[in-house]
């Protein structure tokens, strides 16, 4: 059938190359065991500076994975940067009427984001295909998102730490220092009464600070019914930081921002990660720490 056709996973590198190459080929014979068609672009195999492949090629990796006939689902390599150099030169609303999904991660944030803002299109941040060839990939990863891309509602329940808050709104958001570059270019979504998750790596908490500051003063955080932030990892203090830490950073947002702002979200660059549709609907209700998440609307 069409739809068996179209069930196979495409790899491509449209930011960084492969740290891992063998990742490549233990991610395709997992899928393969699961019985997917596999499509690995030759994107994943070169290098060209800090990229996979120059700009012209990145770009053409894209086209092919949606143009593809077998592809259903488009899985990243990993992230890096790369995607910014791209945006201008992509037609979204092409590239949504494909109907290839977009399983995606970190730098892969600027698409998805400009994706949702020129073709409200929805895209999935998640494991990208270094998680999927891990040598021991994460079971909590993997679970949770096989079951997301299977079912057109799925309940999520995890710990958030800040006030009860009931509420629903277009989920969208991802790595926050992605997000904070986009604002002021068309790339930009404008969501009113969204429901906005950020994570980071190697951004001490000053700069995760500013970086809010920058989506604060933008109006942009007022404007959702509540921030979910995930892992900030992979960073060090200095002697200038003191004991600026940082939950005195979020302390400070939470001080000049009216949004609830909760963390915990188990989500970011970390091996257990929830997969979140960018773009899709999300039903949020937290009691006592105690958060479910009811996803929706994600195709």
């Amino acid at each position: 059938t069409p739809q068996a056709a179209r069930a196979g996973r495409g790899f491509d590198a449209p930011s960084g190359f492969a740290l891992d190459p063998a990742a490549i080929d233990r991610a395709a014979a997992r899928f393969e065991e699961r019985g997917h068609r596999v499509v690995v672009d030759p994107t994943c195999h070169s290098r060209h500076q800090r990229f996979a492949a120059a700009d012209d090629e990145r770009l053409a990796a894209v086209l092919r994975m949606a143009g593809n006939p077998h592809v259903d689902i488009a899985i990243t390599l990993r992230g890096g940067y790369g995607w910014s150099r791209l945006l201008p030169r992509l037609d979204m609303t092409v590239l949504a009427a494909s109907g290839t999904r977009w399983l995606w991660y970190s730098d892969f944030t600027a698409f998805a984001l400009a994706a949702l803002a020129q073709a409200r299109m929805t895209t999935w941040m998640g494991p990208v295909v270094s998680d999927f060839g891990a040598v021991a990939p994460s079971a909590f990863t993997v679970e949770h998102c096989v079951s997301l891309l299977e079912h057109t509602r799925y309940e999520v329940a995890c710990a958030l730490e800040g006030p009860d808050v009931a509420c629903a709104g277009t989920l969208w958001g991802g790595n926050l220092a992605l997000v904070a570059h986009l604002v002021g270019t068309p790339f930009m979504p404008v969501v009113d009464g969204g429901i906005m998750f950020l994570e980071d790596v190697g951004e001490t908490p000053y700069r995760v600070e500013r970086m809010l500051y920058q989506l604060h003063l933008a109006g942009i955080l007022a404007r959702q019914q509540a921030i979910l932030l995930g892992r900030f990892t992979e960073f060090a203090l200095s002697d200038n930081d003191g004991c600026y830490d940082l939950d005195a950073a979020i302390a400070q947002i939470r001080s000049v921002c009216t949004t609830p702002i909760l963390t915990g979200l188990p989500f970011g660059h970390v091996r257990d990660k929830l997969t979140l549709p960018v773009g899709g609907r999300c039903a949020l209700d937290v009691r006592a720490g105690a958060a479910t998440l009811g996803l929706s609307d994600h195709g």
